[in-house]
């Protein structure tokens, strides 16, 4: 068992190895291969068999690659996307926190976002970014 590591660990010596896009791809992989099990049409079967076929064959490409800086700049594409999926909805997730305390008006001016906290009237509120002052319910 112990020769079997070393020989592996050998092999991949110099590869790429996994990252955090392969590790999409094998759940893409995965969501297909369940996605297979339930679909009753044969032409969608085809398409998603077909699907993971080119996962596995990229997946495994990625793995042992010796072009270690190209698959680490496609890496970091795929994290830079991934981090902008997570700032929107997590500004979101934030968003909808604040709604449950307080009022978010955006300015008529500079359409900047203003919170004000809830059940304090008839207030006249000043952006902080225009200067424009506008009068509103909290």
């Amino acid at each position: 068992m112990n020769k079997l590591k070393e020989k592996f660990a050998k092999f991949m010596y110099g590869r790429y190895g996994t990252d955090r896009l392969n590790m999409f791809l094998v759940i893409v992989l995965l969501v297909c291969a369940v996605g297979n099990l339930f679909v009753r049409n044969a032409y969608f079967s085809m398409v998603l068999t077909s699907w993971e076929f080119l996962l596995i064959i990229l997946i495994y490409y990625r793995m042992f690659s010796r072009n270690i800086s190209k698959r680490y700049a496609e890496n970091q594409k795929y994290l830079n996307v991934e981090n902008r999926v997570r700032r929107f909805f997590g500004r979101n997730k934030y968003i909808q926190q604040q709604r449950k305390e307080f009022h978010i008006y955006t300015c008529p001016g500079c359409k900047q976002k203003i919170r004000i906290p809830k059940g304090k009237g008839k207030v006249s509120i000043r952006c902080p970014k225009c200067g424009r002052e506008f009068v509103k319910n909290s």
